[in-house]
């Protein structure tokens, strides 16, 4: 399958859907305008033969003024070949959900409303998949701070779990970045009961 007249032959079947395409380690990718990807899809999977839903995620990007990537990869079996499709969001808005197209799409889509909190308009269950309930923020967005805003544990005295903010109790660690090939210059654990 030619991928250049691929990608040519989508963007001509859909007017106004394909905005780029470019073609980089043997896989073609197009970005959809948002307002059309379930068309896209539709027509890959009807027309093209693209008819498996390998992944969908999202992408932070939070320095562009559209801060989402929202990206699929499909493919097809009879021609060999896989499509990846991208589609750029800012906070706040919603894309189509494809779970009427690829059922294999709901969790998926709950993951990635979950990690980074894009929402999917018409999801049958549009709610967390991969933290509690009660979880505050987006755990991969790249402004959610890497201790998270509060942790879990087991209060023995209560016997019952407990969520309470985070407390760091080692503010200031001594990292020894050497190298394990330069040896210490000090004893390690256990190295005294060696023979020099």
């Amino acid at each position: 399958m030619d991928l250049d007249q691929l990608g040519q032959a989508i963007a001509h079947a859909l007017p106004g859907a394909v905005k780029a395409r470019t073609i980089a380690l043997g896989e073609l990718t197009l970005e959809v305008a948002p307002e059309q990807i379930a068309q896209t899809i539709a027509h890959l999977k009807d027309q093209r033969g693209f008819r498996i839903l390998i992944d969908l995620c999202g992408v932070d990007w939070p320095q562009r003024p559209k801060r989402f990537d929202v990206v699929y990869h499909l493919l097809s079996l009879t021609e060999n070949a896989r499509i990846r499709l991208k589609v750029q969001l800012a906070e706040g808005e919603t894309i189509a959900s494809i779970v009427a197209l690829h059922p294999s799409a709901n969790w998926f889509e709950r993951e990635t409303f979950d990690m980074f909190g894009i929402v999917f308009s018409d999801h049958p269950d549009m709610r967390r998949i991969l933290t509690d309930y009660g979880f505050s923020g987006y755990p991969l967005r790249k402004d959610f701070p890497l201790t998270g805003y509060v942790e879990v544990r087991y209060d023995d005295e209560l016997k019952r779990v407990v969520y309470q903010p985070v407390q760091l109790v080692q503010e200031f660690r001594d990292f020894d970045f050497m190298s394990p090939w330069e040896g210490a210059k000090y004893v390690l654990p256990g190295d005294e009961k060696a023979k020099p």
